[in-house]
């Protein structure tokens, strides 16, 4: 299955193309200020590098969410506009999929996600439940977990001073190669794909509704 992955929701921005699993090109831009604005030149270098016509693509994935809304929105206008272009389908991943992607698991620990945001909040994902919470009010979690994304060190600190059996992951920021993995993920999994837009997460956990079954993925070279 041939995938298009596009990220600009943290720091920095990445493309990359993916076919079954294995990546075929890729390239990720710093944090310097309009990088995002590279992404369409990204984007035809990757698929060039990889020898794709974007018709020929089976999936746009693009991260929705939590993170920068600028980034985000930048991402989004590309994947959209591509995927209009040429007739593909475009699919939201969130930012705590793909690093869930990039984790090796950990035996008898639940991964939490950590995401900074903006007044001394966090987003925290865990399982398909995001919600955003004050540093000093977050919730002790049952049994172990592991704890990754750019406000993890923070997070990890806070539980643990509060009695939580915690562990540092390694993953901290995504790319684009990561929701690529993440949407194969769902689709392996036969469920539905996030919509394609920005997600917005309120003081109350949101939650990710059951999905229906899709079609199973197309396997190519």
């Amino acid at each position: 299955m041939r995938i298009l992955a596009v990220d600009a929701a943290l720091a920095g921005c990445s493309v990359a193309a993916t076919c079954d699993g294995r990546a075929h090109a890729e390239w990720g831009a710093g944090t310097e200020r309009g990088n995002t604005a590279r992404l369409p030149a990204m984007v035809a270098s990757v698929l060039n590098e990889a020898g794709w016509r974007p018709g020929t693509l089976h999936l746009i994935a693009v991260t929705i969410g939590p993170g920068s809304f600028t980034g985000i929105r930048a991402a989004l206008s590309v994947a959209l506009g591509l995927g209009l272009a040429a007739g593909v389908e475009v699919g939201g991943v969130t930012v705590g999929e793909a690093l869930v992607a990039a984790s090796a698991p950990a035996a008898g620990r639940r991964l939490l996600t950590a995401i900074a945001s903006t007044r001394d909040r966090v987003f925290i994902e865990c399982e398909g439940h995001i919600a955003i919470r004050q540093l000093n009010q977050l919730s002790v979690p049952d049994g172990p977990v592991s704890v990754a994304g750019d406000a993890a060190e923070t997070v990890a600190a806070r539980l643990t001073a509060a009695g939580a059996d915690v562990r540092l992951a390694s993953v901290r920021l995504p790319h684009a190669s990561m929701v690529a993995a993440a949407a194969l993920n769902r689709v392996r999994a036969g469920l539905a794909l996030r919509p394609a837009q920005p997600l917005y997460v309120e003081n109350a956990a949101t939650t990710t509704p059951p999905a229906p079954p899709r079609p199973p993925p197309v396997a190519d070279g």
